[in-house]
């Protein structure tokens, strides 16, 4: 059996499984780009994008449908993918629209990304196309897509918000809006990016209906109506602020979108004043920060009822901190872009939202929480989390051995994450199993940081583990074995960032170690040696 180029690789939802999402009304068979057509017709003339130039929802209805013409005529095909790597602009969602209407699948890459990981996902993903801004935050993009183009062969078009020199104006794509055909709703839609807990990041295929029903749904426990206001405060690339319910679910219920590059208190607070903010998701760590910053930053919040806070764990005294300086309701959030969604309800009690991480989203999300040899713990004991549902993917794009590995011969998602479950159905987290570093929500792969490390002609070995810190949740900590002079921080972060490693995932700190503690079966025994690093960071 052949199969589209952008389906394979692609795994499909079980046949059964999906007739029954269909048939109980969780899938509705719509397409992501219908989402922004069916509001404008319900809310032409109500402002969608709040901006220096304020959008609305028919204004934005039609820059996606010129978008998605002027890719088309480009030579963007149905099923091309395209790495978008563009920062919180407006600009983001006419592109993303415009790539779903021409039914090409974004790629969604977030800003800090570099040559390391947009080359890998570009080169896997096939993609045809690369979106990026001229600069932002003082880097340059261009610089970053030339050196991608000598890497990735399929990759004919780069497509530059600002000054593009040698590539194409974005502003110059858009053409007359054309009618352009439907993509199947049960089809791939967007590949959004894995945390990189085992090596390179991998692609999550979301399609159509999947991720339709996660942006509906999730609206639904906020509680968003048109009059709320979403703040995009962490990258519009990641799963939180993008479907949960972020913009897709802004966008499904009518509200308004604003935008942040920047969500220092500082800068967010006046944001949050200028535009009547009602509703925006947090890391931890910026939740913590725009706590404290209630003490020195005078603006008024009074507009903001519902803060989320997700992408890592959020602990009890924090959580009881946030409503008193904030004055917004807390809502927890424990998910991935693989697809599980946990929040807890505005109807919580309190007790609930400071101590656990929310409950499953859908009541067809199955979960599991087994054992080491697979087996269902007692309730409310700690095991790894498994699920399946109708928003979680049954497989990785392309990655036919990680699969195997990732998800059970019947298809539940082994999270790797570590969780108790009450009886009322919430989760708390207290752990996880797999290798990787959570740093204020940004997930940094071991493996892929030793690999890295070890490549630097004076390390013989190298084990990066996370050190708990108060802001960040964790902190990275390199231990590096060398056979000559130790390197200092500054000489490993320029070594990295030279091999187009994303900042994020630089080491805080370096440690010297003559050798790294082992198990009995001879791999690195992370947990003696964060004990050892504990007291020396």
């Amino acid at each position: 059996m052949t199969t589209t180029p952008h389906l394979d690789g692609f795994v499909p939802f079980d046949p059964a499984l999906a007739a029954g999402y269909k048939s109980e009304g969780f899938w509705e068979g719509v397409t992501l780009g219908s989402l922004l057509r069916t509001a404008a017709q319900k809310w032409p003339s109500k402002i969608a994008v709040k901006d220096a130039v304020p959008l609305t929802y028919e204004q934005l209805d039609v820059a996606a449908d010129g978008m998605a013409a002027g890719l088309v005529e480009l030579g963007i095909s149905p099923g091309d993918r395209v790495v978008l790597q563009l920062p919180n602009t407006p600009e983001f969602v006419v592109v993303l629209f415009g790539l779903l209407r021409a039914g090409a699948i974004p790629v969604l890459c977030l800003p800090a990304h570099r040559a390391a990981e947009i080359g890998h996902l570009a080169e896997l993903s096939g993609a045809v196309a690369y979106v990026i801004p001229e600069t932002a935050a003082g880097f340059d993009y261009r610089e970053l897509a030339r050196t991608v183009q000598t890497r990735v062969a399929t990759l004919e078009h780069v497509l530059v918000l600002g000054d593009p020199a040698e590539f194409t104006s974005l502003l110059d794509v858009p053409r007359d809006p054309r009618p352009l055909p439907e993509p199947d709703p049960s089809d791939l839609a967007v590949l959004l990016i894995s945390g990189g807990t085992t090596g390179l990041p991998k692609l999550i295929p979301r399609t159509h209906d999947d991720y339709a029903y996660n942006a509906r749904a999730s609206a639904e426990v906020c509680a968003l109506t048109p009059d709320d206001t979403y703040l995009v405060a962490l990258p519009a690339a990641h799963n939180f602020p993008l479907a949960c319910p972020g913009i897709l679910g802004t966008i499904v219920t009518g509200g308004a979108l604003a935008f942040t590059a920047d969500p220092s208190p500082e800068n967010a607070f006046a944001t949050i004043e200028r535009h009547g903010v009602t509703v925006t998701g947090l890391v931890p760590p910026l939740a913590q920060l725009w706590t404290a910053a209630t003490e020195w930053e005078d603006a008024d919040l009074a507009t903001l009822r519902l803060l989320q806070v997700g992408g890592a764990r959020l602990p009890e005294q924090p959580a009881r901190e946030i409503t008193p300086a904030l004055g917004a309701q807390l809502q927890q959030v424990f998910g991935m872009a693989e697809g599980l969604l946990n929040y807890t309800r505005l109807d919580d009690d309190l007790e609930l939202v400071a101590k656990t991480q929310g409950r499953p989203l859908s009541p067809a999300d199955e979960v599991r929480v087994v054992d080491l040899a697979g087996n269902d713990v007692a309730p409310g004991a700690e095991g790894e989390l498994l699920t399946r549902g109708p928003y979680t993917i049954r497989g990785y794009y392309r990655a036919p051995e990680h699969n195997a590995r990732a998800f059970t011969p019947d298809g539940f998602y082994r999270t790797g994450d570590l969780v108790r479950q009450l009886q009322s159905g919430h989760l708390a987290v207290t752990g996880r199993i797999k290798d990787v570093i959570n740093r204020g929500g940004e997930n940094v792969s071991c493996d892929e940081l030793e690999e890295h490390l070890i490549a630097h002609p004076a390390v013989r070995a190298a084990a990066a583990v996370g050190i708990a810190d108060a802001m960040l949740g964790e902190k990275v900590c390199a231990a590096l074995v060398v056979d000559s002079e130790m390197p200092t921080l500054a000489e490993i972060k320029t070594f990295l960032t030279g091999r187009g490693l994303a900042a994020f995932k630089l080491p805080d700190s370096v440690v010297q170690a003559h050798d790294l503690p082992v198990t009995p079966v001879g791999k690195i025994d992370k947990r003696a040696l964060a004990a050892q690093l504990a007291g020396t960071t």
